[in-house]
């Protein structure tokens, strides 16, 4: 038993806890969990605990159900929002009986293309913006808290309150926040995590998601990360900020350069822009997704890059003085609803694309291409790319392209109030 293991058996005894509630997500990012007592911990770390797979969407066929969660040590922490302090979390790794790694655990396609960047000499790093609403409840006719704008503090910002707890509760499970603050459209709001490796970070995003959802709710509101909840304002993205270490060494920068960028980093850039559009179905997975990026609304709209460019997809924010290991590179487009784990492994396996190929970053003054503007046109440049499938692997790609197609396909067929709204009465 491993050092780590021992240390997560002596705490649960220690602090009494009675609850080690096991975390892993499904295909499309949603958090799944199952309970184990205190008297099985030592059997789940060291062999897995057995559950039905073919319950979860995505996971398995029913002749290939039996799955084993083995939880990551590593990630052991006290839930902060369970006023008792009895209950604890640990992040798993979905395996087969076998021991070998199940092709359809989000957690393990990271870990997959992680481990081929690893093998090319790098570590990625990822530090999001996450903005997300407060509403009166989870009704369909959204409640604002606030008319509130960027930056604005009470009374504006009725919810500072809401983001202060849940900073506070991050903190408590080793999630630093770097900064927080109102958005720009009513009732909306930013936490920007502390950048970390994408591990890690795809971790802390699921574990912040729910952290948000679990405040709001103790005060008896509503926290959601719907891309573009409210019509004729900005919707909510999730800018992330990537960098390559190469050891201590930020791989993008050079002090030599324009911009400070390597060429390293141009390279990267130029595999983000050349396989946009194919990767945007996993960055921006829902119907609602495409009604944020539009133009208008400080969303990117075309595969291009700039410093101040709000319609470009890739942003060289301007690193702080003195310390060269903030270059990096900002991707505009994925929003908070996507699964981090597919979006970072797809997100990689772009910038390596480019790394690999020597790829030649564009001009930012041509005209570039555009990136998806519904879902199902993202799907269609998803389904031709054999950069995505390889990245995803076959079982988690064809299973999303089968999902996102039965969503559009509903969509398609609904009747939605703008229809009522304008046609029924003059048609």
């Amino acid at each position: 038993m491993t050092k780590q293991q021992q240390y997560v058996l002596s705490t649960v005894e220690e602090r009494g806890i009675r609850f080690i509630r096991l975390w892993f997500t499904d295909i499309l990012g949603s958090l799944k969990s199952f309970a184990i007592m205190p008297a099985e911990l030592e059997v789940a770390l060291t062999e897995g605990m057995q559950f039905d797979g073919s319950s979860i969407d995505g996971f398995s066929r029913d002749q290939e159900s039996d799955m084993l969660a083995v939880p990551d040590p590593t990630t052991f922490q006290i839930l902060p929002w369970r006023h008792g302090g009895d209950v604890a979390r640990m992040f798993c790794d979905i395996v087969r009986p076998d021991g070998t790694p199940f092709e359809g655990d989000p957690r393990s396609v990271l870990r997959h293309n992680l481990s081929r960047a690893h093998d090319m000499g790098y570590t990625f790093y990822v530090g999001p913006e996450v903005e997300y609403f407060y509403f009166r409840d989870a009704s369909a006719k959204p409640e604002v808290l606030d008319r509130g704008s960027y930056f604005d503090l009470t009374p504006l910002d009725v919810a500072q309150e809401y983001r202060r707890e849940t900073i506070m509760a991050l903190e408590r499970l080793s999630i630093p926040v770097e900064s927080a603050h109102h958005e720009v459209s009513p009732s909306q709001h930013e936490l920007d995590l502390r950048h970390t490796d994408a591990l890690n970070m795809a971790d802390n995003l699921v574990t912040t998601r729910l952290a948000v959802k679990e405040v709001a709710m103790e005060h008896g509101i509503y926290a959601t990360f719907m891309p573009k909840p409210l019509e004729g304002h900005d919707g909510s993205g999730m800018h992330l900020h990537l960098s390559l270490f190469e050891d201590d060494d930020n791989g993008f920068y050079s002090a030599d350069e324009e911009n400070g960028l390597s060429p390293l980093a141009y390279k990267f850039m130029a595999g983000l822009l050349r396989h946009a559009p194919e990767i945007t179905a996993v960055t921006n997975q829902w119907v609602n997704s495409y009604k944020r990026l539009v133009a208008g609304y400080d969303a990117p709209v075309y595969a291009s890059w700039g410093r101040n460019d709000q319609s470009a997809v890739v942003r060289v924010p301007m690193p702080k003085r003195g310390k060269s290991s903030s270059t990096r590179l900002e991707y505009r487009s994925p929003d908070p609803a996507c699964n981090p784990y597919l979006a970072f492994s797809v997100i990689l396996a772009a910038g390596l694309a480019g790394i690999e190929n020597n790829y030649e970053a564009p001009d930012p003054t041509v005209a570039p291409a555009h990136l998806p503007t519904t879902l199902a046109d993202a799907l269609d440049a998803m389904e031709r790319s054999a950069l995505v499938k390889d990245a995803l692997g076959d079982h988690v790609f064809a299973w999303f392209l089968r999902n996102k197609r039965h969503e559009w396909d509903r969509y398609q067929q609904h009747v939605s109030s703008f229809e009522l709204e304008n046609y029924l009465p003059v048609l």
